[in-house]
């Protein structure tokens, strides 16, 4: 990593699609699903207007197989990874590019069918790599997790998403 530069997304949203599971020709689980969050902004006469975003998500391994057999569509779920762009020239020579978030770690926060804050939440499961905690009832899957102490973000679970946090100024700059 470069000294000064950081890439890390942190999302909480709803599962948007049924994940695409495949496999590398290694036998590594590859899930492809895109999640939404919404934002609600005030505009200039005072209403609120919300926007959703769609992001592109990628997960390897046992996160993976996770997503494929506990998250459905609809699903809140927490995601943590970092931004890649990959570019490609198809079959007709068109450059093409995309953006997706490469996961090292998914929580499920609720089900599609509960209210947010239940569900998943509550049993502090995490599942990706390189993750740690300092909640002695979570469990770590795929990676190189430890019990030490840095937060789950749980803290951004229960902040709330929607809230202005702006005030009445339309533009945060």
């Amino acid at each position: 990593m470069q000294r000064g530069s950081v890439n890390k997304v942190i999302l909480v949203g709803r599962l948007g699609q049924v994940p695409e599971i495949r496999y590398a020709p290694s036998g590594t689980a590859i899930a492809n699903f895109s999640i939404a969050t919404n934002e609600v902004r005030r505009d200039k006469d005072g209403n609120n207007q919300e926007s959703t975003d769609w992001h592109r998500i990628v997960a390897f391994g046992k996160t993976a197989e996770f997503i494929q057999q506990y998250i459905k569509k609809g699903d809140m779920i927490y995601v943590e990874g970092r931004l890649q762009t990959r570019n490609w020239e198809d079959k007709d020579g068109v450059k093409r590019n995309v953006t997706e978030i490469l996961s090292s770690a998914v929580t499920p926060l609720s089900s599609s069918g509960g209210r947010s804050g239940e569900g998943g939440a509550s049993q502090g499961n995490n599942y990706g790599g390189n993750r740690a905690s300092n909640n002695h009832n979570n469990n770590n899957y795929g990676g190189s997790g430890s019990n030490t102490n840095q937060n789950q973000g749980n803290d951004a679970v229960n902040d709330d998403a929607g809230g202005d946090y702006f005030g009445d100024d339309p533009l945060p700059f």
